[in-house]
């Protein structure tokens, strides 16, 4: 009877404090009533009900939607509040006894254990089961079908962990989504890290690798040598499949760049990168092959090396120019490239589109003589940036001078390396507007006996002057946006024009600084000309009248007729262009185009509206017109194009979408502009612009096979792109000139 009375006020206590939505939460109901959990994994929710157990005197209280139930330990409750746990879409309860439940999963049919009476082992370890990776039968099935768990992720420690226990789950804890652990996944995202880091495929038997990869995941097994080399070539074949599909849609030619790096086995390897302009006038640029050559120097490595990259990608009738530097071959080797040329592609100018330079290398070359006729005066800036630089204390010193001097200069000093032309000009551009400083420097650390005289840095000042003519020509190469070819011909004749004006100068020092140089920007320049001038040609901002009024700077009183070869030589491309079948237009093309669309009538509307059908009765006035037509010679593509006025230089002008909105009034002429505007003059990378040193394959990537350097490096390549919004965002900043 008493203990009858004391269930009584236990269940009015507990009905009252319903009755004011004043229940506490678990911790406060504890420690007022001390009534233990049924277990802290139970997931208990304020939205399913309250579960209360007293384990003492055999009383289970029980709350459910706002209503109570009372039962004692012999009378258990028949109906259990619903699972809500996300494991229980993996896992099903199963009757193993009288009062003894495990959970069973849906894929291994493992079981484990999840109620013994009135105690509930909770989910925790189920969670683990299938959320770390320690179910067979689901890692088996991950390649198939990649399902997202939530596992439940405490804020302190990992949940039912011995060390750590989670005795309850705060009330709006959040479930974070989780990618299940994946083996082969891994070993592609070591693959990729390896390719396009650079690393050595070794790295993966490093010792401490493998020990630090083990503490991020216990169960990674890491991959050998042979196993990560297979990988990162697997990787490789995969992307080259999405560049088959972009060639294979090539509307227009591709152009090729040629490279060639040694390496301490005597060996070449000739780096083959396509340039071109997709269907939706897109520029692209792609390295297609690295091929090994025996012998580097032979004359016909490069034509084997052309040949390989042409058969691997089905390219034998798209070529359309060639783009290499001079040093690769001699004199005979380029008149057997050019025959190779004329041969692969026949109706483009007979071969004549091989550029036989390097506009990077030509820059560098011009740059390194420059720099190399006062060596001795460099050395000495370059000591005394050194001896600045290299103590904190003269570092502290040099600063005091420029704070008292009040220089307004805002650069640092920096020292150069000798590989990199551009850091020698940096370096000496910061010293020579620090050149007061350096002077004061003297007096104040007798130390310091490197200081240049005024005389010294006048000879400074006249070098940066050139240096910075090729830097800033040299930067257009090396921006993330690759410039469609048209802007290289203002750049490369102001270099000539300048450099022609420096070296008749009546200054001594000028003159012998420049002399040398304008004899290479002269070679450049004659093999060149005509490729580039076809290239502005197809900026309707300047078309022929930026090449007349360049070659009258240049020639003078002899440019009509090196415009006279330039008029021919673009009219005879455009003749060969007419002679080839032209390219069936496509929905997109029409729709650009803003041209026909036929009605149900048979009649066809334009935006200007609706035209007669072909049924009415002026058949014989088409014909008429017809015949008129064909009797009158009537202006081509090219010409009418060439007449009609240039297009303001605006700033945000981008040719690319020009010439895409105005190819159904030009067909033949835009696809020999889309070719021309891809053509390349320098063949190096945006990283190598600068680089005077030799260009070596590194000793690790020598010592592998030629087909792992070809794949890591094209696939490198690739992969960059790849992860870009744009495969190749091109330039056509505003040519800015100075008339």
């Amino acid at each position: 009877m008493a203990s009858t009375l004391e269930n009584t006020e236990a269940t009015e206590n507990i009905t009252e404090t319903t009755e004011n939505n004043e229940i506490k939460d678990d911790n406060e109901i504890k420690e007022d009533n001390e009534i233990n959990e049924v277990n802290a994994n139970n997931e208990i929710d304020e939205n399913y009900g309250l579960q209360l157990v007293t384990e003492n005197n055999g009383l289970q209280l029980v709350t459910e939607n706002n209503g109570l139930q009372l039962v004692t330990a012999d009378a258990q409750p028949s109906k259990r509040r619903r699972k809500k746990s996300v494991v229980w879409e993996h896992f099903t309860v199963e009757n193993v006894s009288a009062g003894c439940t495990r959970a069973l999963c849906k894929q291994c049919k493992q079981s484990f254990a999840y109620s013994n009476g009135s105690k509930f082992a909770g989910t925790s370890h189920l969670k683990r089961h299938i959320a770390q990776g320690t179910c067979l039968r689901r890692r088996e099935g991950r390649n198939t079908q990649h399902a997202q768990l939530t596992p439940y992720t405490p804020e302190n420690g990992v949940s039912g962990s011995v060390s750590n226990p989670s005795r309850k789950r705060r009330r709006g804890s959040s479930f974070t989504q989780s990618v299940p652990f994946d083996p082969d996944v891994s070993r592609q995202e070591i693959a990729k890290m390896i390719i396009m880091n650079d690393y050595p495929l070794h790295m993966v038997e490093h010792p401490t690798f493998v020990s630090f990869i083990q503490t991020l995941q216990p169960q990674f097994n890491m991959a050998n040598f042979t196993t990560i080399q297979g990988d990162c070539v697997a990787l490789y074949l995969r992307e080259k499949q999405s560049i088959v599909k972009l060639l294979e849609g090539l509307p227009g030619k591709i152009s090729l760049t040629v490279d060639m790096y040694t390496s301490n086995q005597t060996l070449g390897y000739v780096f083959l990168t396509g340039h071109f302009i997709d269907k939706n006038w897109k520029l692209h640029r792609r390295i297609l092959n690295v091929v090994m050559v025996p012998s580097p120097h032979s004359g016909d490595a490069l034509s084997h090396a052309i040949g390989v990259c042409l058969g691997d990608w089905g390219l034998e009738n798209k070529l359309f120019s060639i783009t290499l530097e001079k040093s690769m071959s001699s004199d005979t080797d380029t008149a057997s490239l050019r025959g190779y040329l004329s041969i692969k592609n026949p109706l483009i100018l007979k071969g004549q589109l091989l550029i036989e330079h390097c506009y990077a290398h030509v820059l560098s070359s011009m740059a390194t003589d420059a720099l190399n006729s006062m060596q001795e005066l460099i050395s000495k800036v370059r000591e005394s940036v050194k001896y600045v630089k290299t103590s904190q204390i003269h570092d502290e010193k040099f600063l005091e001078l420029k704070e008292q001097l009040q220089v307004p200069s805002s650069k640092d000093l920096i020292l150069d390396d000798k590989t990199q032309w551009n850091t020698t000009y940096l370096m000496l551009v910061a010293a020579m507007e620090l050149r007061e400083v350096f002077s004061c420097l003297d007096t104040a650390d007798p130390d310091y006996k490197l200081a240049p005289s005024a005389d010294e840095w006048k000879q400074i000042e006249t070098l940066c002057i050139y240096l910075r003519l090729f830097y800033n020509a040299a930067n257009m190469l090396t921006g993330t946006s690759y410039p469609t070819s048209n802007l290289y011909f203002h750049e490369v004749w102001k270099v000539h024009l300048e450099l022609s004006h420096a070296s008749n100068s009546e200054d001594p020092s000028i003159s012998n600084l420049t002399r040398p140089l304008k004899e290479k920007i002269d070679k450049y320049w004659n093999t060149c000309f005509l490729v580039l001038a076809f290239t502005v040609a197809m900026d309707p901002r300047f078309k022929m009248k930026l090449v007349e009024f360049s070659f009258q700077k240049i020639y003078g009183e002899d440019s009509a007729n090196h415009l006279r070869i330039v008029d021919d030589g673009i009219h005879e491309l455009f003749s060969e262009y007419e002679m080839q079948p032209s390219v069936p237009l496509t929905a997109n093309d029409e729709h650009d185009g803003g041209e026909m669309v036929k009605t149900e009538e048979g009649m066809h509307v334009t935006s200007g509206g609706p035209l007669l059908s072909c049924e009415d009765d002026l058949l014989d006035f088409d014909m008429f017109i017809s015949e008129m037509s064909s009797s009158q010679q009537t202006k081509s593509e090219l010409d009418q194009y060439l007449e009609e006025s240039l297009l303001p230089r605006a700033m945000d002008f981008d040719i690319l979408s020009w010439w895409k909105i105005n190819h159904l009034k030009y067909p033949i002429l835009s696809r020999m502009a889309r070719d021309i505007l891809s053509i390349p003059v320098s063949s190096v990378p945006p990283e190598s612009v600068f680089f005077t040193g030799i260009k070596e394959l590194d000793q690790y990537r020598s010592s592998l096979r030629p087909e792992t350097v070809e794949s890591l490096i094209c696939a490198k390549d690739w992969l960059q792109y790849a992860a870009s919004p744009e495969t190749v965002a091109t330039s056509n900043a505003l040519v800015k000139m100075e008339i």
